[in-house]
C-alpha cells in the first residue's frame, strides 16, 4: 500500500467557503412524497453474478438509458450485487451493474412487478482495491458528472469492523464498467472510520458552492451501538482539483462535518444524540432532495429501532417484549436500555435458552423509516453557528405499509421476524430532474432486493 500523504487538501484543491445570510428555505414534507410502486432487479445468476445478498449501494445515472424517456422513467441505476465474503469465500463479490428503470407498479405481490434489464453486467470494478475489507462490507456509490472531471462514479467502502487507520475508504471509477479504471484511494478527514464509509450522495451545486467550498459529495455512515455517532453522520468532501485531477493516492481529504453526533466512545450515556436514537438503528442511505419550486430536504433511509427496550444479545423466543442479553458483557457497558435511553431494570439483564445465533443489537420493535433534515441547519453547522451534533430531524415518515417484508422468509434467524425484522431498507438515490426517489428494500424478492419509487410532488 502506498504511504499516506498528510497535507491540507483545501489548499491543493483551491477550495474555500463563503458565508451568506439567507431566508429560511421551504421544506419537503412527508405528504409531498407520492408512492408510485416498485420493480424487480434482473434474475439471479450464480454468485458473484447475482443481486442475491446484494443491494449494498445504488446510484442514479441521469445520462443512462435514453430509451427510458418514453415511459417517464429516464436514466439508469448502478447497483452492487452479492456482497464480498471474508476468509476467501467470495473475494470478488460486491460487483457493480447498470440496469434500466422499468415502470414501477404498486402491487401486493412481488411477482406482479416489472423486472429491470441489464445495461452493463455485474463487473468487479474494485478488483485489487479495498483488499481485505470483506467482512460485511459497507459501500456507497454516487454518479456525478462535473465539467472538471467528466462523468464518474464515486465510491465509499468500509466493513463491519474497519481497520484503523491504515485502510483508505474512498475512490472513483468510470461509468464504463468494462474500463472502470479505479482511482484513489483516499481517506475522508481524520474521523473515526465508522462515520464516513457507508453511503454517498450529491450535494446540490449552489449549496455546495455557498457553504462548503465546492465540496459536491456527501459521505457518511451509521454504525449500530453508537460507534459512528448516535445518529447518521455526514461529511462534505471533494477529491479533485480545479482541473479535475484526482488527489494523490493515500491523501487525507479535508472534509467538512455537517452531521456528527456523540459516539459511544466519547460518552457512556445517550447524549449528544439524534432525538429518538436507539443503538439498533440502521441508516443505510441518504439523498439530498430538491424540487423545481425551491423546496428541499436531506433524507436518510433505514430501519429504525422503536422498541420499548433494546439490548445487545439475541432474540428471545419468549417474544419481542423480553430481552435476551449477552450476560458476559453485563457491567462492561449498558447492554439493555429503555426507549428513553435509561438502563433496563436488573431483571432484564438475563440470558435465555433457545435464542437465535445472531448476536448484536436487537430491539422489541423496528420500522422502515425516512428521517428529514433541514439543509438550513446543515448550513449553520458549515458556518460554525451550530455544532455537528445539534441538527435534528424535523419530521419522519414510516414506510412499512409499502414494503414486502421478506415474503419468502429468507434468513429469519439473521433478520428477525415480525416487528423484530431488521435490515428492511438499503440504499437510496435521487433523480433530481424528475424528482424521483429510489429506495432499495432488502430481501424482498427471495434474497434479492426490489427498488421502490416515490415522486416528490
Amino acid at each position: 500500500m502506498k504511504p499516506l500523504v498528510f497535507f491540507t487538501v483545501i489548499l491543493m484543491l483551491g477550495l474555500s467557503t463563503t458565508t451568506f445570510a439567507q431566508a429560511p428555505s421551504p421544506l419537503i414534507q412527508p405528504d409531498d412524497l407520492h408512492y408510485l410502486g416498485a420493480f424487480r432487479l434482473p434474475e439471479a445468476g450464480l454468485r458473484p453474478d447475482t443481486f442475491e445478498y446484494g443491494g449494498n449501494a445504488m446510484t442514479f445515472n441521469p445520462d443512462g438509458d435514453h430509451n427510458g424517456m418514453e415511459d417517464g422513467f429516464p436514466g439508469s441505476l448502478f447497483i452492487t450485487g452479492h456482497d464480498r465474503l471474508p476468509y476467501g469465500e467470495l473475494p470478488d463479490g460486491s460487483r457493480v451493474a447498470e440496469i434500466n428503470i422499468p415502470v414501477p407498479i404498486n402491487a401486493p405481490n412481488v411477482s406482479d412487478l416489472n423486472r429491470a434489464d441489464y445495461l452493463q453486467p455485474l463487473t468487479d470494478v474494485a478488483a485489487g482495491f479495498f483488499v481485505g475489507l470483506d467482512e460485511i462490507p459497507r459501500i456507497g456509490l454516487q454518479y456525478l458528472n462535473r465539467a472538471e472531471t467528466g462523468p464518474l462514479i464515486h465510491i465509499a467502502w468500509g466493513q463491519h469492523l474497519h481497520p484503523e487507520p491504515e485502510a483508505p475508504s474512498h475512490g472513483w471509477f468510470s461509468p464504463d464498467l468494462a474500463h472502470a479504471n479505479m482511482q484513489g484511494t483516499w481517506f475522508v478527514s481524520t474521523e473515526y472510520p465508522y462515520s464516513v464509509n457507508g453511503y454517498l450522495f450529491e450535494i446540490p451545486a449552489g449549496w455546495a458552492d455557498t457553504y462548503v467550498g465546492g465540496r459536491y459529495l456527501a459521505t457518511g455512515r451509521y454504525r449500530d451501538g453508537g460507534w459512528s455517532g448516535m445518529g447518521p453522520a455526514m461529511f462534505a468532501y471533494r477529491a479533485w482539483d480545479e482541473r479535475g485531477n484526482p488527489a494523490p493516492d493515500g491523501t487525507v481529504l479535508d472534509a467538512i462535518p455537517l452531521l456528527l453526533y456523540q459516539t459511544s466512545d466519547t460518552t457512556s450515556n445517550i447524549e449528544g444524540n439524534m432525538n429518538g436514537y436507539q443503538h439498533p438503528d440502521e441508516w443505510e442511505g441518504g439523498a439530498w432532495l430538491t424540487t423545481s419550486d425551491g423546496r428541499s430536504a436531506v433524507v436518510f433511509v433505514g430501519t429504525k429501532s422503536v422498541g420499548e427496550k433494546y439490548w445487545y444479545g439475541w432474540v428471545n423466543p419468549a417474544g419481542p417484549a423480553f430481552p435476551c442479553v449477552e450476560t458476559t458483557l453485563v457491567g462492561q457497558f449498558e447492554v439493555c436500555r429503555l426507549a428513553d435511553g435509561t438502563p433496563c431494570p436488573p431483571e432484564d439483564l438475563q440470558g435465555c435458552e433457545g435464542h437465535n445465533d445472531y448476536r448484536g443489537w436487537w430491539s422489541s420493535a423496528f420500522v422502515g423509516q425516512f428521517i428529514f433534515y433541514n439543509p438550513d441547519d446543515l448550513a449553520q453547522v458549515a458556518q460554525g453557528h451550530l455544532s455537528p451534533d445539534q441538527p435534528q430531524p424535523y419530521t419522519r415518515l414510516d414506510i412499512d405499509e409499502y414494503l414486502y417484508l421478506n415474503p419468502d422468509q429468507v434468513e429469519l434467524e439473521m433478520l428477525g421476524t415480525g416487528v423484530q425484522r431488521r435490515g428492511r431498507i438499503g440504499d437510496a438515490t435521487y433523480d433530481r430532474a424528475n424528482q424521483l426517489l429510489y429506495v432499495l428494500e432488502l430481501f424482498a424478492d427471495g434474497a434479492q432486493p426490489v427498488v421502490h419509487v416515490w415522486r416528490v410532488e
